[in-house]
């Protein structure tokens, strides 16, 4: 009789059957991503006006659960902080919700000054470091500048179609890894299941 196996090979034993058996649903959520990021790198606009409702909402619903929580501690003396972040997450999110691409733009711009502001740090580190591949790090930095310059110099045609862009690009590489895990999830021996056979000379 085999001899039980460690608790830790046990337990990882036992998580490895569990992503075996649901490889099947692994794949169709990767799918699915990989589906719902073509459609929106193919439909930028929409994809970016659902991005930032979709932002609009997530704010409503955490500026409420901050003035829930501050209103059952009302005797905490951090009660007004959760009140006033709750007001302004309220309003946040009303704004994205009403001006869907004039908040947009602002987080359009926000991502340029993200990028213009990645790129320099980047490259100053580089350069001023010069560890073993500091190249590819300056050359990832000038990328970063690049990227910051076009949506600057484009400004008005990336507000509309780079964030669903963006997020577009972001599921189809998602949904992939998905797909991925699924196949290799298929691909795991089951427990218990007979070794093969050895050819009999």
């Amino acid at each position: 009789m085999a001899a039980p196996l460690p608790y830790f090979l046990s337990t990882i034993t036992e998580e490895l059957q569990a992503i075996r058996r649901n490889w099947f649903w692994f794949l169709v959520l990767g799918i699915g991503l990989v589906v719902i990021g073509f459609v929106a790198i193919a439909y930028p606009l929409l994809a970016t006006a659902t991005t930032v409702k979709l932002f609009g909402v997530l704010m409503l619903v955490g500026g409420a659960m901050e003035i829930v929580s501050g209103l059952w501690t009302r005797r905490w003396g951090g009660f007004f902080a959760h009140l006033l972040c709750g007001l302004l997450y309220l309003f946040v999110g009303t704004v994205f919700l009403e001006r869907t691409f004039s908040s947009a733009a602002g987080l359009t711009l926000l991502l340029a000054m993200f990028f213009f502001a990645a790129g320099i740090f980047r490259i100053v580190f580089a350069v001023g470091q010069r560890f073993s591949g500091w190249g590819w790090m300056a050359f990832s930095g000038f990328i970063s500048l690049l990227l910051a310059f076009m949506i600057w110099q484009n400004f008005f045609t990336a507000v509309f179609g780079l964030i669903g862009t963006l997020v577009g690009i972001e599921l189809v590489f998602n949904g992939w890894s998905w797909v991925m895990l699924g196949l290799a999830a298929k691909s795991i021996p089951e427990t218990g299941s007979p070794p093969p056979a050895t050819p009999v000379a």
